[in-house]
Formats: structure tokens, C-alpha cells, sequence
């Protein structure tokens, strides 16, 4: 673990360093209270802290205030101390802290403070990691990675309310795999998959780094143009197109040439906007790809 350790004491803090050193942890050492609390906040900050209780200016108990003020990530906090009183373990809690050690050090005693505040942090960890998990299944299509559907329209949401506020352009466009029935057909719905996900691909290699897209379902993609106009929107619109037609898709048993229709709405300058009459006019320009013979894109 990388550790810290704060203690206005240098020969304790040697001799804690020492010992930490030669568990085998990474250590950080300061003189007091405002530097400990610089170290632990910082990006990629120690995750455990051994904090002398009493420090001048900022103490231990305030270092602990500070840093439970940020949720995540977590840092335990080990006050090391020579108080025992109730009255103190019950202000030491309040205030955050985790453990505590009593001076003089005990190096058995150390290494299972330590144990206890490594099965934290690792619970800690896995929880987080759990977390990101289903916030990521919440908000992605599970087969393209793409944003799912609710994803996409909320972020459309936030896109027309601020192209409203700052009346600036915004496009959107629906695309749709030409033919996609025939190549599960023909194909397999294995191959199916492949080409969906290939498609997002490819689509949004082409996109600005503040472009987005997500699978609204099925084979339909939803791309989100902030700051193009109508014609700037179909420019866009045309490379997702060529870059999915580009090559064929290779699949086990050879190649498959894809296409992809697209339709483009524009919100119009100092006119209110909605998101659903922006969907609904894409869709409307997509039917008139199908329409005009696919592989292109209107508005």
C-alpha cells in the first residue's frame, strides 16, 4: 500500500518509515497537519494514514475532518496517539478516524492495524469496481458498448437545452443498417451482432471527441451533432456513411458489404426545440433515404 504518515516527531516518523519500509509499503512522510491533508487529496494519493494526533496549526482529528469530507476514494485513517480516555476514542470516531495505535509502537500490533485497514480498503475497492460495473450496464448498449437508448435521449435532452440557451446550431441524425434482416438471414444472428457492433464502430471513429452516438435499438443509431447546422450535420452524416460502406465486414465465413441510411434534423436558430420533434424529423429524413434507394443521407 502506499501510506502515509504524519508526525511532527522526526525521530517517530524515522522509525515508523523504517518499519513501513521494511513491510514492504510505499511511504510518504510529512511534518504536519496541512501537508498530510495536501498528500491524501491529491490524484493517486496514499489510501492509508498513520496521523500523530497531536501536530501544531491542523492535528490529527482535523485532517480527519478534512479528508471525510470526500467520499471517494476512501483513505483509512489511523491515529496514532497516546490518549485512551472514552472521551477521546469517541471524539477520534466522530472526527473520522478508523484505528487507532498507541505510542510506543508495537510492531505486531502495526502489522494488524495494517491487515485490518487492507481488508477495507480491498472491499473498498471491489465495491467500487462493482459500482462502475452496473452504472456502465445502466447506461450502454451491452452489445455495441455504445450508449443505450435512455442514455442517448437524456444526453439529447441536455443538448437541446443548451443549444436553446445559448441559441447555437445543433443536429442530430438517425442512421439505420440497410438490409440488416437479409444479413441475419443470411449470415446468422452471431454475425448479426458482429456487424452492429462494427457499425458503432466504424461510426464513431469518425465523430468529433464531443459528438455522440448510442444504439437507439435494433439496428438504428442515434448521433448527436452539437454546434453543426443542417449542412454541417449532413457532412458528418456522409463520413459515418462512407466509413461503414468503406470495407466490407469480415465475417467467418467471408465478407459482408453494409450500408447505412441516414436522416438529419437541425435545430433552427432563435426557434424553440424539443428533442422529440428533432427525433421525429430525422426519422422522417431516414424514411426518405430508404425511399430514394439507401446508402445515402437526407435532411
Amino acid at each position: 500500500m502506499k501510506i502515509l504518515i504524519a508526525d511532527d516527531d522526526p525521530v517517530s516518523r524515522r522509525v515508523l518509515e523504517g518499519t513501513l519500509t521494511r513491510l514492504g509499503h510505499e511511504v510518504v512522510t510529512v511534518a504536519e497537519g496541512r501537508s498530510a491533508i495536501r498528500e491524501l487529496l491529491a490524484p493517486q494519493g496514499p489510501t492509508l494514514a498513520i496521523l500523530d494526533w497531536m501536530m501544531p496549526e491542523v492535528d490529527g482529528l482535523a485532517v480527519c475532518r478534512e479528508v471525510r469530507r470526500r467520499p471517494e476514494p476512501y483513505v483509512y485513517v489511523i491515529l496514532l496517539t497516546a490518549r485512551d480516555r472514552r472521551e477521546d476514542m469517541v471524539a477520534a470516531l466522530d472526527a473520522g478516524a478508523d484505528d487507532f495505535l498507541t505510542k510506543p509502537l508495537d510492531t505486531v500490533e502495526l502489522r494488524a492495524r495494517l491487515r485490518s485497514g487492507e481488508r477495507v480498503l480491498d472491499l473498498q475497492a471491489h465495491l467500487l469496481e462493482t459500482q462502475a460495473a452496473l452504472r456502465h450496464q445502466a447506461t450502454h448498449d451491452y452489445l455495441t458498448g455504445l450508449w443505450n437508448r435512455r442514455m442517448i435521449l437524456e444526453e439529447l435532452g441536455r443538448e437541446v437545452n443548451r443549444a436553446s440557451h445559448n441559441d447555437v446550431p445543433l443536429s442530430v441524425a438517425v442512421a439505420d443498417i440497410d438490409h440488416f434482416k437479409s444479413i441475419n438471414d443470411t449470415h446468422g444472428h452471431a454475425a448479426g451482432d458482429f456487424v452492429l457492433q462494427e457499425t458503432g464502430k466504424r461510426i464513431r471513429g469518425v465523430l468529433r471527441d464531443y459528438d455522440a452516438v448510442g444504439r437507439l435499438g435494433g439496428e438504428e443509431f442515434l448521433l448527436l451533432l452539437p454546434g453543426c447546422d443542417k449542412v454541417e450535420g449532413m457532412e458528418i452524416a456522409d463520413r459515418a456513411r462512407q466509413a461503414v460502406a468503406g470495407d466490407p465486414i469480415a465475417l467467418p465465413n467471408g465478407g459482408v458489404q453494409v450500408t447505412l441510411s441516414l436522416g438529419v434534423a437541425a435545430r433552427k436558430p432563435s426557434a424553440p426545440a424539443d428533442a422529440s420533434s428533432l427525433v421525429e424529423a430525422a426519422d422522417a429524413a431516414l424514411y426518405r433515404a430508404k425511399a430514394n434507394g439507401r446508402n445515402r443521407v437526407e435532411a
